[in-house]
């Protein structure tokens, strides 16, 4: 994942807020809070994850998947870069 180095900030940044939703998450059990409370928490962890994982899969996608290029097939079907950007929004539409 050489390319996420250029997002690698960002991405710690994100797995640091998980790990503090996480310990909430655990807190709250450790309290035995109400049901609902911690079906809150672990909905914004669900929440986080699925970001980060979009995030990541968006990077994947475009770095390996499609590719440098955007031009449109032999045939003149859809441009690459075209497919690339519905593939992503499919993608992301799926994870949150």
């Amino acid at each position: 994942m050489a390319h996420t180095v250029r997002e690698k900030t960002k991405l710690v940044n994100r797995v640091k807020r998980i790990r503090g939703q996480i310990e909430a998450v655990e807190r709250a059990l450790d309290s035995e809070i109400g049901c609902a409370d911690v079906l809150h928490r672990l909905s914004a962890v669900r929440g986080a994850i699925n970001g980060l994982m979009a995030k990541v899969m968006e990077d994947h996608i475009r770095y390996h998947v499609a590719g440098p290029t955007g031009r449109a097939d032999a045939a003149g079907r859809k441009r690459r870069g075209d497919a690339t950007e519905e593939l992503i929004d499919v993608v992301n539409s799926y994870l949150r």
